[in-house]
């Protein structure tokens, strides 16, 4: 009988593009978003969660890859009919709940939403397929008062998250950017569906302007451009002459707003929406300055340009404009962090009927990360209480004190490992960043006491103490047992 083939062992390893979050990530995440959720419910936003999941017909085809309907996404087919896929954002499932609950919602509509979404697209370097996005759309609203809000809510966000000064909310209108494409020959408004391609390539290639500058950006509108690995980009066939038209729009920021304003509506010269499109602008200048946000927290800036397929309207950009140093040591702003713009043809794909939208996403793990490196945020998690075992016949005795922590407002836990080797359970709570380790052996059972180390304070003198500092142990304290809770709270609070 032949021998049966040993099964080998699964790697233990996260798939490719995707990474796992421990606790103090966890947790600084939750609080980052709580602030902003504050912000959000300030301004009358209510919570909304979809599913995962949507249908690939729901989703639409709105990212990079034209060519496939699931491309872009982890798509799966179910029962032989529906494609069904992961959500790549937030918006899309927003606009099949807009129409699914159109009779039932307020109008307009004002919700936000916290989750992750998926994507599937090559990873590299701090880009996964799987992050967290939190959004804040508005439903039902023509007027670009609500775009003005959206922008204001925005800037709002990041001076609560600490970052006044840091960052800059840059606003554009894609219907400029269809005049500037109406001038340069790639839209035509009588054939919308005319040269559709060449515009996504076009839209995804300037939105790329501060990674590959403007030689990449005129490959990507002209021929192609091949990236360092070898990978072929098809561009969008423009000329010469085509590109000069468009990086013209890309490169008309002036000194203020109104000069902006004034130098896209000599871009747009003849076209309609073009011409549109500025107005709309200087309406959201006017409105945010009356309001006080000055250009040094939202500027009208004719380089944002979103590259998702589905805005209609104004855009706009938040980015954090403090320095870093990138992987091969330059020195580089830290970049883009949210994004969003007017989308009112999403909600119609279900209804047939214009339902005018814009909202906003934040990149959820790129805000925190920046929040981190501006000590905005404690990397660091307090861990819980440790109450060590020395008689595993006293379980209960044990669990008692954990009780009485926690109905105290205390974070605490018994050591529920092997009990044996005591110097295990206090590397046990060093490893989980415990502040104090509880001790009661049978002596200070029958002396009605506990031992309570302090061991943020114990890991100081350790570090600089001598020899005989260290046997006066001025880090542990012996208390009477109906102490324990207060004197835990209060070197806990002496560490705060």
């Amino acid at each position: 009988m032949a021998k049966q083939k040993k099964q080998p062992r699964p790697k233990a390893a996260t798939p490719k593009g995707f990474r796992d979050y421990f606790g103090a990530e966890v947790t600084a995440r939750k609080a980052m978003l709580d602030r902003i959720a504050q912000v959000y419910h300030l301004y009358g936003f209510d919570a909304l969660e979809t599913s995962a999941v949507e249908t690939v017909e729901a989703l639409g085809k709105f990212l990079p890859d034209v060519d496939r309907p699931n491309a872009g996404v982890f798509a799966w087919q179910e029962d032989d009919s529906d494609w069904l896929a992961l959500r790549y954002d937030m918006t899309a499932p927003l606009a099949r709940v807009a129409a699914q609950y159109r009779n039932d919602l307020p109008s307009p509509y004002r919700r936000y939403a916290m989750g992750p979404v998926w994507r599937n697209e090559k990873p590299g370097p701090g880009r996964f397929r799987q992050f967290y996005q939190c959004d804040a759309d508005t439903v039902g609203a023509p007027s670009v008062a609500a775009d003005a809000e959206i922008c204001a809510m925005l800037a709002d966000v990041f001076d609560k998250l600490g970052l006044g000064g840091d960052y800059i909310v840059r606003v554009n209108n894609r219907k400029v950017l269809n005049g500037v494409m109406e001038t340069a020959g790639i839209l035509d408004p009588a054939d919308p569906d005319k040269f559709e391609k060449e515009r996504g390539i076009v839209l995804r290639a300037i939105d790329k302007f501060d990674k590959f500058g403007e030689v990449g950006v005129r490959l990507l509108m002209g021929p192609g451009r091949k990236d360092d690995s070898g990978d072929f980009t098809e561009g969008a066939g423009l000329s010469d002459a085509q590109c000069d038209i468009v990086m013209g729009f890309m490169q008309a920021k002036r000194d203020s707003g109104a000069e902006t304003c004034s130098r896209l509506r000599d871009l747009v010269v003849g076209s309609a929406v073009g011409s549109e499109g500025v107005a709309e602008l200087e309406q959201i200048a006017a409105l945010l300055d009356a309001q006080g946000y000055g250009p040094d927290r939202i500027v009208i800036d004719p380089s944002v340009v979103r590259g998702l397929g589905y805005y209609t309207g104004p855009v706009y950009e938040a980015e954090l404009t403090f320095e870093i140093t990138d992987e091969k040591g330059r020195p580089r702003q830290f970049g883009s962090v949210a994004g969003g713009g007017r989308y009112d043809d999403l909600v119609k794909r279900f209804t047939g009927q214009a339902v005018p939208a814009t909202g906003v996403s934040i990149g959820v793990d790129r805000l925190l990360a920046a929040l981190q490196m501006r000590g905005r945020t404690t990397s660091a998690q307090q861990g819980p209480v440790v109450v060590t075992v020395m008689d595993k016949g006293r379980m209960a005795d044990y669990q008692i004190m954990v009780s009485e922590l926690r109905a105290a407002g205390i974070r605490a836990e018994v050591y529920l490992g092997n009990p044996k080797n005591f110097g295990n359970q206090l590397k046990y709570a060093d490893k989980r960043n415990s502040p104090v380790a509880i001790i009661e052996g049978g002596d200070e059972k029958e002396s009605g006491v506990v031992q309570i180390k302090d061991l943020i304070l114990g890991a100081k003198i350790a570090e600089n103490a001598t020899l005989e500092e260290w046997k006066e142990r001025p880090s542990q304290y012996e208390v009477p047992r109906d102490q324990m809770v207060a004197k835990v709270r209060e070197i806990i609070e002496s560490h705060a």
